[in-house]
C-alpha cells in the first residue's frame, strides 16, 4: 500500500530526477560472507561527484554549509511533525531514501530526543523500513545539522533483518540483548515500532530504547554532545546502537548502514580490501 507521504515522496523524486536535483547511485556490486552474515560491498561511482562536491567551498564537509536550513525545493517534501523537514537524500542508495532534517540547527552529536522519534515514528508507522542515525563525523555523518535518515523495506536494501534473525524472538520490549556474532561493543533493545503502532507509542518506545542503549553502553552527554560518536539503526523490531572510534577503515568510510549489511566505496579496488579484511573486522577496527 502507497501512503500519502509515500506518494509525496515519489511526485517529489519524478520531478527532481527530470531536473537533475537528485543523483540516484549507480553501484556494482560484490556479495561477502563473514560469521554467517551476508554483506554487500558496493562501489559506488557517484560518490566520487559527492566527494568532489565535498572539496568545494560549500561542499559536504564545508563547517559554514547547510543544505538542511533551507533545503532544495526540489528535494522537500514537506513538514514532518512539528520540527521536521522530510527532505529527499541528493545522493539516494535507493528510492525513497529520505533525509528527516530538525528544521531549526541542532548538533548532529547531539542526543536523539522525543521529538527525533516522533518524527521518525511518522514514517514507519506508515511504512516500515529502516530508520538510522550516523551520531558525528567519526560516525560516517557529513552534515552537523542534526538529521535521522530513513530507507524503504527492499529486497537490496539494508536492513536490520540480518542481526535480528539471529536475536531471540520472544524478548520483551525495552529488553536489551548483545549479538553473538558482532565482536565490538554494541547493544540491541526491543522496540514496538513497526507498521500499524500508534506513533506516539512508537516515539516514546524508541526514545526509551535509546536511553536504555545509552546508559548500558556508558555513552555520556557534554559539551560537544553525546560521545563517543555512535550509529544508532531501528528496523525489525529492534534498535541497534553502536559507538565508534573514527569513521575510516584504511579509505572507506563506514556509516550506519553497515550493520545493515551494506559497505558503500568510492573505488572498485576496495571492494577487495573489504574482503580481505573481512566486513566484522572492518567493523571491529571503527568501534570502540
Amino acid at each position: 500500500m502507497t501512503t500519502e507521504l509515500m506518494r509525496a515522496v515519489d511526485e517529489r523524486s519524478a520531478a527532481a530526477k527530470a531536473s537533475g536535483a537528485l543523483r540516484p547511485m549507480q553501484t556494482e556490486q560484490a556479495e561477502v560472507f563473514d560469521g554467517g552474515l551476508r554483506f554487500v560491498v558496493r562501489w559506488a561511482s557517484t560518490l566520487a561527484g559527492k566527494d568532489a562536491a565535498s572539496l568545494m567551498p560549500g561542499g559536504p564537509r564545508d563547517p559554514n554549509f547547510n543544505p538542511f536550513l533551507n533545503p532544495e525545493p526540489a528535494l522537500t517534501v514537506g513538514p514532518l511533525g512539528d520540527r521536521h523537514t522530510a527532505i529527499l537524500n541528493k545522493f539516494p542508495i535507493c528510492d525513497r531514501h529520505l533525509v528527516i532534517a530538525r528544521r531549526e540547527f541542532a548538533e548532529q552529536l547531539s542526543p536523539l530526543d522525543l521529538a527525533d522519534f516522533r518524527a521518525l515514528a511518522l514514517v514507519i508507522c506508515e511504512s516500515g523500513g529502516l530508520g538510522f542515525y550516523n551520531g558525528g563525523a567519526a560516525a560516517g555523518a557529513s552534515q552537523r545539522h542534526k538529521h535521522v535518515q530513513w530507507l524503504p523495506e527492499a529486497p537490496d536494501n539494508p536492513s536490520l533483518a540480518m542481526l535480528a534473525a539471529r536475536l531471540p524472538a520472544d524478548q520483551p520490549e525495552l529488553s536489551s540483548v548483545t549479538h553473538p556474532g558482532l565482536p565490538m561493543k554494541h547493544c540491541f533493545v526491543r522496540v514496538d515500532a513497526s507498521i500499524g503502532t500508534p506513533v506516539e507509542q512508537a516515539a516514546r518506545s524508541m526514545h526509551r530504547a535509546f536511553e536504555l542503549a545509552c546508559m548500558e553502553l556508558e555513552m555520556e552527554a557534554g559539551e560537544s554532545g553525546l560521545l563517543p560518536p555512535f550509529n544508532l539503526l531501528v528496523g525489525s523490531g529492534w534498535m541497534l546502537v553502536v559507538p565508534r572510534s573514527r569513521e575510516h577503515f584504511g579509505e572507506v568510510s563506514i556509516n550506519a548502514l553497515t550493520y545493515g549489511g551494506a559497505i558503500y566505496v568510492r573505488q572498485p579496488e576496495q571492494i577487495e580490501t573489504i574482503r580481505q579484511a573481512g566486513p566484522l573486522q572492518v567493523l571491529r577496527e571503527v568501534a570502540c
